[in-house]
Order: structure tokens, then C-alpha cells, then sequence
């Protein structure tokens, strides 16, 4: 056997030797990887949905009302079901605007009722097939041909399969196909329409609905808009802004709301990894002390390994290899811990924060684990560097005599 594999084995048996202290200093580790591992995690898990989210919008500029900023946003970014209208003319003011490469009107709905079976509060969004550069290339994915009259396309969320009929102002909808999952409610949470479905509907809500939807042919919620090669979107915004802002209505950045989520994110972040960094200190301090009295207490056995002729290094790596076993071996458990709390408290969260959510890529995930492994294995290392430098300067004798 090695004497790598036989320090192994002795740091082992060690610390089964004391399982009560052993124990504590191992939940201290795991307290302090599974809070740094659970918050990164979460923090990246929503700049990835907001990454994915932003992609599959596909728009540079977003066109609404003025005095429904704030719904627009909210709609946006959590999914919240928001109704908002403006005259449809915005849009031809907006496709002149030097800049905009194409632009695409949306109409968004708050329905007042879903189904008699179903919770989720579904937000209902009608879009132009012939312009739309967001929804139209789920289409081929989701649908066997281009979406009709009277069909749906529904987010994965959404509780319901194709083939499903979902009522909506008391007009029947059926489910022609389900969106892969983003992350962002905007599209998992909603049911998508055609604009000219959303017309008919509100149309035949005054006959068929208890609460008639209050929505005119020619009136839309939104304008989606992409710039043109070499153009930045905060300057067409501006543009949009002058041409048509005597309309009533505000263009802005899709990147600048973007970014107003992710400084919060950046805001929250910095005070999680301030906790943890309190609690790392704290969790070195309690390890550095506990194997400075561990090699107090063990002066005569170290003095023996020494008399047998164990060298300084080798006693050394043994107090080392004993903190690096135990904190290495709470990281591990760290990790799952912090899964599960996440998991646990994960839809808190994201309903306090109301904030999108969608785990990064096996790539990032793996780097993420890799990472909090090695930062519980160098807080061993670090923990016991000067407990073991004492134990390996002992004096033989010394070492013997104050061990009796």
C-alpha cells in the first residue's frame, strides 16, 4: 500500500474516532457549500431564462401604450396576464421609422376565466402570422401546418394536449400544438391565437360571454420590432419615440429591460455571496480550531508516528487529508442539499420575485458542481494548513512527554 492510501486510511479511522465533532464540522460545510451552491444556481437558472426568454422573443424594440409601461414589463419578464389597447395606425408609423427592419403587432389578453378544471392563470396572446418573426417559427415545431381560425398553441405549462378544446369569452378553442419549455412564463404560462381569432372572439363574446371582451378590429397591445443590421435598438427606440410618440405610446429597448431584471438579480447575488462569505469565515474559523485542539489532544500519538518515523511531511498531509476528507466529503453533501432546498423552495421564490426560471445547460450545471467541490476541498486545505504546520514542527519527545 502507498503511503498516500495508507494517510487516507489513518485520517479515516481518525475521524470516526470523535463521530460527534466529526459530524458538526461536516454540517458546518455543508450549511456553507449548500447555500453558495443553491443561490448560484438560482440566480443562473434565471439569467438563463431571461438569455433563452430575450432569444426566442426576437425582438430588439417593444412598441405599447404610455401610461402601460409597467403592464408591458410585467407581461414580458413574469408572464402576468395584462390587457392593454392602442390603435392599430402605431404600427404603420413604426415600419417607417429609419432602422426598423420589420415590425409586428401583438394583442395581449387577461382572460377572465380559464376552465372549470384548471388553475393556472394563462395569459392569451394574438399575433399576425403574415408579419410575426416570434411565434411563427414555433409553428413548425409545434403545428403540422399553419395555425387556423379557432386553433391554439399553448406554452408547456399550460395543462392541456393537443386535440384539447379550451373555452375562452365563451368561444371554443382547439389545441393544435405545445411550445417547448423557455423558462419565461410569457411563453410557457400563455395560449397563443391569431389576431384574427382574437377578433372573432371578441366579437362573439357580446352573445356568448358573461363578461363581453372589450377589444375593436383594428386595435392591437403591442408592436414587436427588429433593427437593421448596424442600427442599436436604444437608438431606434428613440427614433420610434419621436415619430410616433404623439400617439400616445413608448418604444423600448428589449435589452433595457433586460437589463433593469438582471442588476436586480446582480443586487440580489451580491447579498447572498456576502451571507456566504460571512458563513465561510466562520466555518474556517471553526475548523481551524477544532483540528488546532484535535492535534492538542493527539500530541503523543503524532509524537509516535514521528518516533516510528513518519516524517514532518507526512504528518503534515495527515492533518490536511483529514480536513480536506470531511469538507469535501460536506460539499458533497452541500450540493444535495442545496438541490433540494431549491427544489423545495423554488416556486416561492419565483412567486415572490416573479421572475423567470429554467436551469442552464448540463455544461453549466456540471461546471457549477465541479466548482462548489473544489471550493469545499480548498476550505479544507486552507482550515488546516496551520493546525497541521504545528503538528508536523512538533518535537519528538516534546511531542511524548505532553501527551501522558
Amino acid at each position: 500500500m502507498s503511503t498516500r492510501l495508507r494517510i487516507i486510511s489513518l485520517a479515516e479511522r481518525n475521524l470516526r474516532r470523535k463521530p460527534v465533532r466529526s459530524v458538526l464540522l461536516l454540517l458546518a460545510i455543508t450549511v456553507v457549500t449548500g447555500t453558495l451552491f443553491s443561490a448560484t444556481l438560482f440566480i443562473s437558472s434565471m439569467h438563463n431564462a431571461l438569455r433563452v426568454g430575450t432569444y426566442r422573443l426576437g425582438a430588439d424594440v417593444i412598441v405599447v401604450p404610455k401610461n402601460s409601461v409597467r403592464e408591458a414589463k410585467s407581461a414580458l419578464i413574469s408572464g402576468q396576464p395584462e390587457s392593454f389597447f392602442m390603435n392599430s395606425s402605431v404600427l404603420n408609423a413604426v415600419r417607417k421609422t429609419e432602422g426598423v427592419l420589420t415590425a409586428s403587432p401583438q394583442i395581449f389578453i387577461k382572460p377572465t376565466t380559464f376552465s372549470c378544471c384548471y388553475s393556472v392563470p394563462v395569459f392569451l396572446v394574438a399575433f399576425d402570422p403574415a408579419t410575426d418573426f416570434t411565434i411563427t417559427p414555433w409553428l413548425a415545431k409545434g403545428l403540422a401546418g399553419s395555425m387556423k381560425t379557432g386553433q391554439v398553441l399553448t406554452g408547456r405549462d399550460v395543462p392541456v394536449i393537443t386535440g384539447d378544446t379550451l373555452p375562452f369569452y365563451g368561444s371554443p378553442f382547439t389545441v393544435a400544438g405545445t411550445m417547448a419549455r423557455t423558462g419565461m412564463n410569457y411563453f410557457d404560462n400563455t395560449v397563443f391565437m391569431t389576431m384574427d381569432s382574437a377578433y372573432k372572439m371578441a366579437a362573439d363574446s357580446a352573445q356568448k360571454a358573461i363578461r363581453p371582451l372589450k377589444l375593436d378590429k383594428g386595435q392591437i397591445s403591442a408592436v414587436l420590432v427588429k433593427v437593421k443590421p448596424g442600427y442599436s435598438p436604444e437608438r431606434v427606440a428613440l427614433k420610434i419615440n419621436y415619430a410616433a410618440g404623439g400617439q400616445g405610446v413608448k418604444a423600448i429597448s428589449s435589452d433595457k429591460v433586460i437589463t433593469t431584471v438582471r442588476a436586480q438579480l446582480s443586487g440580489l447575488l451580491k447579498g447572498i455571496f456576502a451571507i456566504s462569505a460571512v458563513l465561510w469565515v466562520m466555518a474556517l474559523l471553526m475548523i481551524g480550531f477544532a483540528f488546532y485542539m484535535i492535534v492538542n489532544e493527539r500530541q503523543r500519538e503524532l509524537g509516535l508516528l514521528k518516533a516510528m518515523g513518519a516524517r514532518k511531511s507526512h504528518v503534515f498531509r495527515l492533518i490536511v487529508t483529514e480536513a480536506v476528507v470531511l469538507s469535501t466529503s460536506g460539499g458533497v453533501l452541500g450540493i444535495a442539499a442545496g438541490f433540494a432546498l431549491l427544489s423545495g423552495f423554488k416556486d416561492v421564490l419565483l412567486h415572490s420575485l416573479k421572475l423567470p426560471y429554467l436551469l442552464p445547460p448540463w455544461p453549466v450545471l456540471v461546471e457549477l458542481v465541479a466548482a462548489a467541490v473544489v471550493f469545499s476541498h480548498v476550505t479544507g486545505i486552507i482550515a488546516s494548513l496551520l493546525p497541521a504546520s504545528i503538528a508536523s514542527r512538533m518535537d519528538v519527545f516534546e511531542a511524548i512527554r505532553k501527551g501522558e
